[in-house]
């Protein structure tokens, strides 16, 4: 069944002249149909630069709310439009100004992993891998307004000494459930293992790890370590590509309660459907696309100026 719902999604994607981007999380089968696999805002960063008409994003709303701010011109669909994020959901436009409000001099930096109309609320995004950088480029800034996720943010004011960074109470759901003792157990488990833990993680957890990195970084780390064995502190998803990517190496989830249950919404009937449709398309409206993709925008100027 799997076999020829693949063969008629390729054949659709060919006619539809669309790509396919599927986030690290996902489940197998869809990873396997992706043309780019990866973290969010790297697969919207590719599929821009593609001929495609059609972008079939397989994640959650915001990452496809994201390539919609980037493509403009392409249309965007999401296999299962009720794939959303819970951190995303945590904040309001309506918080974040009364925040702005109460801290005038301060600059907000928003975590890509946010909705549209938050990017166009901040002074500049950022990703899990270059949170520290772009908080370190706003160089007069004494005062960050980091929204939403405040264990990135926290992550983040360990590294940085002359600013105050003002956490939103945020936070990621899946990673909040990646407790010390999960990381204590599996290292007690596999005592030659590295320890990876993603940066939306608990501090306490964070402690306890060799390297603090995003999606990508992990599946960069595990390729060029010469360690055989690692503790993955993130979704339990990015496995299933790391043992593809790495044979000969293994790799332990530090707890499967961090499953992240909107991931796991897509599977390929809703792809192909999907395609066949194409009435599940994600808009955003342009004042607000116009004024997000200028806080991606200057986020992307900071990794040119290396």
């Amino acid at each position: 069944m799997a076999g020829s719902l693949v063969e008629k999604i390729v054949e659709l994607k060919k006619k539809r002249n669309a790509v396919i981007l599927v986030h690290n999380y996902q489940i197998g089968e869809v990873q396997d149909i992706a043309d780019f696999l990866g973290d969010s805002l790297g697969l919207s960063l590719q599929a821009a630069k593609t001929e495609a008409d059609i972008i079939v994003f397989c994640g959650v709303l915001f990452m496809a709310e994201t390539a919609a701010i980037i493509s403009p011109n392409k249309k965007v669909i999401m296999p299962d439009v009720n794939a959303g994020c819970p951190m995303a959901d945590m904040i309001t436009v309506e918080g974040l100004r009364k925040l702005k409000a109460k801290h005038p001099n301060a600059k907000v930096v928003c975590y890509v992993n946010s909705g549209a109309d938050i990017k166009a609320e901040s002074d500049i995004c950022c990703t899990s891998a270059n949170a520290i950088k772009v908080v370190q480029s706003l160089k007069d800034v004494k005062e960050i307004i980091f929204v939403p996720d405040k264990y990135l943010g926290n992550y983040v004011s360990t590294k940085i000494r002359d600013k105050r960074l003002i956490l939103w109470e945020g936070f990621c759901p899946s990673h909040m459930k990646i407790l010390p003792q999960h990381i204590t157990a599996k290292k007690e488990e596999h005592p030659g293992a590295k320890v990876m833990v993603h940066p939306e993680c608990r501090p306490e957890s964070i402690a306890l790890a060799d390297e603090v990195l995003s999606t990508s970084g992990m599946i960069n780390y595990a390729k060029k370590s010469k360690a055989r064995e690692f503790i993955v502190g993130t979704e339990p998803g990015i496995i299933y590509r790391l043992e593809k990517e790495n044979p000969g190496k293994k790799f332990y989830a530090v707890s499967d309660r961090a499953i992240c249950p909107n991931m796991k919404l897509t599977n390929l009937e809703k792809v192909l459907w999907s395609l066949e449709d194409l009435k599940t398309e994600i808009r955003v409206p342009k004042p607000i696309a116009d004024k997000a993709r200028s806080a991606i925008q200057k986020m992307m100027d900071i990794g040119r100026q290396d």
